[in-house]
């Protein structure tokens, strides 16, 4: 089946070069030129990644996030010529995916798509796998996470890591750990994102359930389930 990508960018050249080059990469390239227009696509549930910008007319790409975030778990990734940290980890705590600096090169755009539909994507035996750890129930097949029966709203990113911690409940996972295997990318000691996605993660579970606890900080070494 092939993937359409939703691509929400006011500049026209920037969107026209990007629709091009996935549809070359063998992707359905779906385009929108404003925030509006995008926020409309997004909403409408029918692509498999979103790459957004954040400048847009009328709506911007954050709020666009926001909006997505709130019914699905569609990967997103946010193209903007910010490069601030800070900004980068306040769109990742919104419940993006992935973070690309203007100006960037094609063939990443590609690898970074192709790697957030393979993580939200599931394969083999695998992905057939409902995990348990108390009251959390992850199906592998379709990336849904539900504490106590209710489906909480994560990303791509923050499923994955729970479904690493699940597999391996008895396990501590260092920062490098987590990084290399969720991101695919060699970790170089900058540990704001695994910090954010963590955060993330244990606020939304334990926002479900308040009562309990789940994953557990080791001080000095990392993160694992929490031991009773």
């Amino acid at each position: 089946m092939t993937r359409k990508i939703l691509i929400i960018e006011d500049s026209s050249d920037i969107n026209n070069l990007l629709a091009e080059t996935l549809t070359e990469a063998g992707f359905v390239a779906q385009q929108a030129f404003d925030g509006l227009s995008g926020q409309k696509a997004a909403l409408a549930g029918d692509c498999d990644l979103i790459l957004t910008d954040i400048m847009l007319p009328y709506v911007s790409g954050d709020e666009i996030l926001r909006k997505v975030r709130e019914k699905s778990n569609v990967p997103v990734i946010v193209i903007s010529a910010k490069d601030m940290v800070s900004a980068k980890i306040d769109l990742l705590r919104m419940g993006a995916d992935d973070y690309i600096t203007k100006p960037f090169d094609l063939g990443e755009v590609v690898a970074r798509v192709e790697t957030a539909l393979r993580r939200a994507g599931g394969s083999g035996a695998a992905a057939s796998e409902t995990l348990r750890y108390k009251d959390i129930a992850l199906d592998c097949a379709d990336k849904r996470v539900t504490v106590g029966g209710t489906e909480i709203r994560c990303t791509a990113k923050e499923t994955l890591i729970l479904e690493m911690l699940m597999r391996n409940p008895n396990k501590v996972f260092t920062k490098a750990n987590l990084y290399e295997s969720v991101w695919e990318e060699d970790y170089l000691g900058d540990d704001n994102a695994v910090k954010t996605h963590i955060s993330n993660l244990r606020s939304k579970l334990e926002k479900a359930n308040p009562l309990e606890q789940y994953i557990e900080t080791v001080w000095g070494l990392g993160y694992r389930l929490y031991k009773e």
